[in-house]
């Protein structure tokens, strides 16, 4: 029987979504800034990233460490393309982007080298390419696990990790809300990038077009598996910004998106989102009417 005077076991859930994951990084300055913190970290694609990262040091410098690190972020750094690579697309057929860049910045950047030494237990999640299941990485190399999870099909090739080839964790389980509570959270602070707000057209480049295709999961994803929560867990969604434009391949904006999520999760816990548990009606797909001069 579920005893309701236990203390929660909370989780941050960190969903997938490109250069959009600046947004979870000003959600995380604004929880932090106002005592909000977790118990675990699941995070899935660039989540994963933004997961590990805040798990080595869960206090508001450690996300102002994390600030720092996005506001200086180039797309070159994530995404080395050149005419090289576009060659080497063209004659190997199998991947775009080398992740280099990527493990660079794990590298540099993510104080600890292995899972289990995070301060705070992180499970990073990844899909296995043969058989497009979701596989759940708590142990071993951090930056093969990100890697891994961060993994685009056919923009990045696949991680030969623990005997499985794994690539991006949002072709499985994009915000994996079910892997928190497998692993014991019973309340569930979820942290979306984007797109609930349609496009007026699709993205420009393959990249970008791919990134899109895999950020349009988050919705459909998280509002089907938060409806089939028990009723026992709690689950609250930081609302997602709203108006959402541009691209996840674009990090040219990455500043002021982080700006933007700070001042809008300070308005949503000011004004009780931590207190009224359920789905945030933003998360529904909407579309904006186009404004005209």
């Amino acid at each position: 029987m579920h005893n309701d005077t236990l203390p929660k076991k909370t989780a941050f859930v960190f969903a997938g979504g490109g250069s959009f994951g600046a947004i979870q990084v000003g959600m995380l300055h604004s929880l932090a800034a106002h005592g909000v913190a977790a118990d675990m970290v699941v995070g899935s694609s660039v989540g994963a990233l933004n997961g590990a990262y805040y798990a080595s040091d869960p206090t508001i410098a450690g996300v102002q460490r994390l600030e720092a690190i996005w506001r200086k972020l180039h797309r070159r750094d994530v995404f080395p393309l050149t005419w090289r690579t576009m060659l080497g697309f063209l004659y190997q057929r199998d991947f775009l982007i080398s992740s280099e860049g990527l493990r660079e910045l794990i590298d540099e950047y993510l104080p600890y080298r292995n899972l289990e030494d995070a301060k705070i237990p992180v499970h990073i999640v990844a899909t296995d390419i043969l058989t497009g299941g979701t596989v759940v990485l708590s142990h071993g190399s951090a930056a093969q696990a990100v890697i891994a999870s961060t993994a685009i099909p056919a923009a990045f090739a696949p991680v030969h990790f623990n005997d499985q080839y794994l690539v991006d964790g949002a072709v499985s389980s994009n915000t994996p809300v079910k892997v928190a509570v497998e692993h014991g959270a019973t309340r569930l602070i979820v942290l979306p990038t984007g797109y609930a707000c349609a496009l007026e057209k699709p993205p420009s480049g393959a990249v970008a077009n791919a990134l899109h295709a895999l950020t349009l999961l988050i919705v459909r994803q998280l509002m089907t598996e938060l409806q089939a929560l028990d009723h026992t867990i709690d689950y609250f969604v930081v609302p997602p910004l709203c108006p959402l434009t541009g691209s996840p391949y674009d990090f040219s904006q990455t500043a002021k998106l982080i700006d933007r999520a700070v001042k809008s999760t300070d308005a949503w816990l000011a004004d009780g989102g931590l207190d009224r548990p359920g789905l945030h009606a933003q998360l529904h797909t909407h579309r904006h009417a186009r404004q005209h001069a």
